[in-house]
């Protein structure tokens, strides 16, 4: 999966990792602590995970978790890569080990609570992009 977005990937790789700008484009409190071994909860705690490695810029790799899987379900891999594309940059995600019962909600999640709502943020940013 991937999504193309108007700012260049170094600053959306910033976004993602800085809690009060993952909260602007995703409306909810976000706690993301933007290094190996640091915790992530986003979308008041419905989603958890830690951050397995982050190399600066480029990519970042965490375990991710939604509070409605079984409780006998391992905790999934996220990883996010970031590239240069012609208008802004391209975020590129792999997600395994979603459990079969969530995998369409996580999947659509991807677009409805990441995407769409992160491209209309930085159109609101304008030609700021993104805050300093």
């Amino acid at each position: 999966m991937a999504a193309s977005l108007p700012a260049p990937p170094d600053k959306l790789f910033d976004m993602y990792l800085d809690a009060a700008s993952h909260a602007a484009f995703t409306g909810l409190p976000v706690s993301i602590e933007p290094r190996a071994g640091g915790r992530f909860r986003a979308f008041d705690e419905m989603l958890s995970g830690t951050i397995l490695h982050v190399e600066p810029k480029r990519l970042i790799v965490q375990t991710w978790r939604s509070a409605n899987w079984p409780a006998e379900a391992i905790d999934s891999v996220l990883i996010l890569s970031f590239w240069s594309e012609r208008d802004g940059a391209r975020i590129e995600l792999v997600h395994v080990n979603v459990p079969e019962e969530d995998f369409a909600g996580v999947s659509q999640g991807w677009e409805k609570y990441y995407w769409t709502p992160w491209r209309a943020y930085m159109d609101m940013l304008g030609n700021r992009l993104v805050p300093e």
